[in-house]
């Protein structure tokens, strides 16, 4: 009981610490251009202070804990009210007062055996604490649209989705009504991510950004909106083409990855089947990245565009037209019947890599198992580039096709040139 409680007070202890030295450098703390009461040692016995009452109520003292915490949090504010009064340019900056009740919180927390939780809070509030120019640099780039914006998705996410049915509708059951609601989720929230990431780094780099992490979720989604986008903003057809592309590159280390914690057998033998498209797609991405930094600031001086960023209506209307694409597929599988592994996986691949990869590793053992499970996956990741480079042939600007589908088809051929050399 000794030996926790020790490591409780200290850790509590320390987060105060870290606050205080963060305070002192920032010249907040006791002493500096702009001294608080409080400094290294005083945010040092806060942290304790705050420990010690977390652990009077473990102990089954609560109203020791709460007399404790109230004195605490009234010389706080004491200290608040004496500076404010005092006058000065930041008489009413009370970030080291708010911080040092932080760190009683905290405290307490770490005092109760939440050590973990304290410990991360207490790093996150220090980086908080230290990156207030950035952050302020950040605040005055954005304005009350992305508020709005942001405000509308948390609707869509947590007021209409949650009341969708969660079962299949209509012909083969190609209709899922919270399915698709998803789908337009992640078409808004890559046109959110993608509005705030260009506000932040210029539209050139901010496509290419955005690409690489809506990559994450599905590279089918990017080429998609970014073929429709490339029609409203045809000046924009670069930047779209190498964020379409950083999204396909993305897709083959998180298929790796997926495979590596499903079974590493088949991760191993899916390897010398995706690094080389990997490593082509990777150079051509840089290179075509590095072109649009140096020209970043001639194509950021376009005017802005000031609609909503998270173009709901466009989102659905992508949403069903994937939902069109995959019920097709659908069809076509049906139909066509499960005639062997590889034709599957192209199938599949072209509606699903994330379940072409779950299927397929728990298909594949070891030896030529696995084997067979990740030529199968490579198959599929083919066919999902041939869709990609149908969806901008058919849906891009003739500016962003050419250029998205010679990068897609640069992934494309090589990804087929090592299936066929790796198949001998």
């Amino acid at each position: 009981m000794t030996r926790m409680l020790v490591i409780r007070l200290a850790i509590a202890a320390l987060v105060g610490l870290a606050v205080g030295i963060e305070r002192e450098w920032s010249g907040h703390g006791s002493t500096g251009p702009h001294p608080r009461f409080a400094g290294v040692r005083t945010f040092l016995l806060l942290g304790g202070i705050g420990g010690a009452a977390g652990w009077m109520v473990s102990a089954g003292h609560p109203a020791i804990a709460i007399a404790i915490v109230a004195g605490t949090t009234l010389l706080i504010s004491a200290a608040y009210w004496t500076a404010a009064r005092g006058g000065g340019d930041d008489a009413l900056d009370g970030t080291t007062e708010v911080a040092a009740l932080f760190v009683v919180a905290l405290g307490v927390l770490a005092g109760l055996g939440e050590t973990g939780v304290a410990g991360g809070a207490g790093a996150l509030m220090v980086l908080a604490l230290s990156e207030k120019e950035w952050i302020s640099a950040t605040v005055t780039r954005l304005h009350g649209t992305q508020l709005r914006a942001a405000l509308q998705f948390g609707v869509l996410a947590l007021v209409i989705l949650p009341v969708l049915p969660d079962q299949s509708f209509g012909p083969l059951g190609g209709v899922n009504p919270r399915s698709l609601w998803i789908v337009v989720l992640i078409f808004s929230g890559l046109n959110f991510a993608g509005f705030i990431t260009r506000r932040l780094v210029g539209a050139s780099r901010g496509y290419g950004v955005t690409g690489a992490l809506g990559g994450l979720l599905s590279s089918t989604v990017v080429a998609l909106q970014f073929s429709r986008l490339s029609r409203e903003r045809s000046e924009l057809a670069k930047p779209l083409a190498v964020g379409t592309v950083a999204a396909s590159i993305v897709l083959l280390p998180r298929v790796v990855i997926l495979s590596l914690l499903l079974n590493p057998a088949v991760a191993i033998a899916l390897l010398p089947y995706l690094a080389p498209p990997f490593v082509a797609g990777l150079a051509l991405a840089i290179v075509g990245y590095l072109r649009l930094a140096a020209r970043a600031h001639d194509d950021d001086e376009g005017a802005p565009d000031e609609r909503s960023p998270l173009r709901v209506g466009s989102a659905i209307r992508m949403a069903a037209v994937l939902q069109g694409a995959l019920m097709a597929i659908a069809f076509t599988r049906s139909r066509f019947g499960a005639a062997g592994i590889l034709v599957s996986a192209a199938l599949l691949g072209l509606t699903n890599m994330d379940a072409l990869t779950l299927s397929m590793n728990r298909l594949g053992g070891n030896g030529d198992s696995a084997t067979l499970a990740a030529q199968a996956i490579a198959v599929g990741v083919s066919a999902n580039a041939v869709l990609k480079v149908g969806v901008v042939l058919v849906f891009g600007a003739p500016g962003y096709r050419l250029r998205a589908a010679a990068g897609l088809g640069v992934l494309l051929v090589t990804g087929v040139a090592t299936i066929a050399l790796l198949a001998r």
